[in-house]
């Protein structure tokens, strides 16, 4: 059952009033654009930058909406009524790339407690809730701390707890680990998907780094702002041409494999892991 949904969806952003009059005319970010997420799935978004992703992000949960088409959450068209925008907001939980840009507090605990005291959540209620969500990200302890003295990967977990005190159905990443350094973003993709396997979240993935895309159940291949491709993470990540027209390159193993083949070795199957790549070595010793 689809849980989040993009129906014949199309969006441009306003001209810019400064803009020349002979200046051509806005194209759209998205056009036509369809896709669904099923509930308790993991998607991939990928695209390179300027392809209409961060945009899908932002029409999911009613921070943009579309000129045409229609955006459905959990069986609830989007429309700009306040109270449809509130229940969308509550299922659809969004994470951004600068988690700075989150934070309403300068300590953790209250940042996390902020979305509880806007929802109406009682009182006597939050200091569990807080407590349950920094301890699904690996931050129990951390509510007294000062968010400055946090490290990137620790930001940006504290910002996800504070989506996850909402209890959200959907967690929507937008290029979440492109300010992160390696063991950072490392972090948070281990977090992202331990949420995904114990507490069942369906988890878009937003990104232009394609090897977040491997464990997903399936990708979508934007470019332009078109749905260009969608498949199984091997279906969509081991065709170099097809990840080409998207403006991406393939992961390194899937790379290898062709440049073996190029070479007159080949290998048995095309490895998407580093993991496989060595066993596919191997086999062919």
């Amino acid at each position: 059952m689809a849980i989040l949904e993009f129906n014949d969806v199309t969006f441009t952003y306003p001209a810019d009033p400064d803009a020349p009059k002979d200046a051509p005319a806005s194209r759209p970010v998205l056009s036509h654009l369809n896709l669904q997420i099923e509930k308790g799935s993991f998607v991939a978004v990928l695209g390179h930058n300027g392809s209409g992703k961060s945009t899908l992000a932002k029409l999911s949960n009613g921070i943009l909406f579309p000129q045409s088409g229609q955006v459905i959450v959990d069986g609830t068209p989007l429309t700009q009524d306040e109270d449809v925008v509130y229940n969308a907001r509550r299922k659809v939980g969004m994470v951004f790339q600068n988690p700075d840009n989150q934070f309403v507090s300068t300590i953790v605990g209250e940042d996390v407690a902020f979305g509880l005291e806007n929802y109406g959540v009682p009182e006597d209620e939050i200091p569990a809730r807080v407590a349950a969500a920094l301890a699904a990200v690996d931050m129990a302890g951390y509510e007294n701390r000062a968010t400055h003295t946090l490290s990137g990967g620790q930001k940006q977990r504290v910002a996800l707890a504070g989506v996850l005190a909402l209890s959200p159905d959907i967690l929507v990443f937008d290029e979440a680990t492109a300010m992160l350094d390696p063991d950072g973003r490392q972090e948070v993709l281990r977090t992202i998907c331990r949420l995904h396997t114990q507490q069942h979240k369906t988890v878009v993935m937003i990104t232009h780094y394609i090897e977040e895309a491997i464990g997903a159940d399936r990708v979508y291949l934007i470019h332009n702002g078109k749905m260009i491709a969608d498949g199984t993470a091997r279906e969509m990540l081991t065709q170099p041409e097809l990840l080409a027209a998207a403006g991406l390159t393939p992961p390194m193993p899937v790379q290898m494999y062709y440049d073996l083949k190029q070479a007159g070795i080949v290998l048995a199957r095309c490895p998407l892991t580093l993991e496989e790549l060595a066993e596919e070595l191997c086999r062919s010793q």
